[in-house]
Formats: structure tokens, sequence, C-alpha cells
């Protein structure tokens, strides 16, 4: 796997760094970015080809591509798309303001930088597109409507994507992480506190169990995986002569995609309220 060369983007912990140091201990020149200059300097520190690359910011976008494809000679043959967080809250309480900002992160900022790589990959005629979604993609939870509706867009306008790339030698898959430890949470309780004032809401109570949850230490839910888990999907997709167009990754995704298909929406909604 010498000299492939792979962007991912969220490498300052987490499924990001882990997929950045299994890759590059494959053989994968990695690329590997974050949005604050401390983690971009730790990267650097620890051997990887960093980059400084802030989703929510297109100047930082063209930058990091510019920057990217100056080291390659113009190439590049893969992106895996990871970086993004969770914005907690129920939907009534998300201002349009707050909604944007998930979305500038976890789905904006993700097409436009696969918009500027996918000419890089016509040209060589092969490439792959790896996107880092959630079991949140294709099943909803309650107060983490934003983070839902981020993922289940990704899920639409990837489909769209690789139909459209038929032929074209670019293959696109979708990973579905069911609980992954990282500091997810950690950065989710930050965005609450941000963004949600659970003073006077209808759902006051439910946030104070949401907290407890937030800052729980340790796995919050069972069946959480390392992100180890996701890496060896990611090598799948790189690798695989003919990759999937969608990996579930934990017991949950597999578990909640056999019930999509089985169950009604009110009897979904049954069991998702008391998951919740």
């Amino acid at each position: 796997m010498s000299e492939k060369s792979v962007l991912i983007t969220g490498c300052s912990s987490g499924i990001g760094r882990v997929v950045a140091e299994g890759l590059k201990a494959r053989g994968y020149r990695v690329f590997a970015s974050a949005r604050k200059s401390a983690d971009v300097e730790r990267l650097a520190a620890a051997g990887f080809e960093s980059l400084q690359l802030d989703l929510a910011d297109p100047a930082s976008i063209q930058t990091a591509v510019d920057d990217l494809l100056g080291h390659t000679r113009g190439t590049l043959d893969a992106l895996f798309n990871n970086g993004a967080y969770g914005q907690p809250g129920a939907v009534e309480d998300l201002s349009r303001e707050v909604l944007r900002e998930q979305f500038e992160t976890n789905l904006f900022g993700w097409h436009e930088l696969t918009n500027l790589v996918l000419p890089v990959m016509r040209r060589q005629g092969h490439g792959r597109i790896i996107q880092n979604s959630s079991v949140l993609g294709f099943v909803a939870l309650r107060y983490r409507g934003a983070y839902n509706a981020s993922k289940y867009a990704l899920e639409g306008l990837t489909d769209t994507l690789r139909l459209e790339l038929a032929g074209s030698g670019i293959h696109v898959s979708l990973i579905e992480p069911g609980p992954i430890a990282s500091r997810f949470r950690e950065n989710a309780f930050r965005a609450y506190q941000r963004n949600i004032n659970p003073e006077g809401s209808p759902h006051e109570d439910m946030y104070r169990r949401m907290e407890a949850r937030l800052t729980k230490q340790g796995p919050a839910v069972p069946f959480t995986l390392p992100p180890e888990a996701v890496l060896r999907k990611v090598i799948h997709a790189l690798e695989s002569r003919h990759p999937k167009t969608r990996y579930y990754v934990t017991f949950p995704t597999y578990l909640f995609g056999f019930l999509k298909r089985v169950l009604s929406d009110r009897m979904l909604d049954k069991v998702l309220n008391k998951t919740g």
C-alpha cells in the first residue's frame, strides 16, 4: 500500500486519530487534519503530515487542499470525511443559527471538501470517498435532532453522489458506527452548555438526566466499541475491489438496521423512546 495517499479530517482524537495511525502503519501516506493549531502541532510531532482544516471555514478547506496537492503533485487516492460533533437539545430548543452551525461542520464542510478533491480523482480515474456517518443517519433518537438531521442529510447526499459517480472509478462508502469510545460526549456536552438553556424548557427534567449521561466517565451505553472497530471497516472500504456502500459498526447499528426493516414506524418509535 506504499505511497497511497489519504486525507482524514477530525484527527485530534478518537476515530480520526486511530484511523490515521492504523493507515500510516499499513503503509499509507496519511494527511491528518484537525481544526485547532495545537492539535495540528501534536499530529506533526507524532510523525504525520498534518494540516489545519476547519470544516466550518471555506477558506481553511481550500488552503488545506491546496497544501495537500502541493505535497502530492496533484494526486489523492482517498478521502475519509470524519470530523464532526453532536449538538444535543430538543428540536424546539434549537435556534436556526445553532442548527446551521451543526450543518456547516457535519455536512456543508464535507460536501465542499469532497467537491474539491473529486476533480483530482476524476483525472486519475480512481479514488475512494468514505463518509463516517452514524446509526443516527437512519434512525432518530430524542434530543439529538440537530445531529440526526445532519447525518440523515449526509446519507442522502452520499447515496446520490455514489449513483452519479457510477463508472468513474471512484467508489463511495458510508460507515455507520453506533457507540464508539471517543471524546464525542465531552464535545457534545460543551455544545450543549454553549447553546441550550434548560431553565424553563418543557424538557428541563430530561436535560438534567442528559447532563448526567454526557458527563459520565467511561462508556455511557452498552456495546460501546473502541475506534479500532471503525478502522477495520475503513480498511475494507479502501482496499476491497468491491467496497460496500454501507458498513455497520457495533451491535446497536445492526440491531436498529434490522428493526427499521421489520417494525412499523409506531412500533419502532416505542423502542427508540425507551432507548433515548
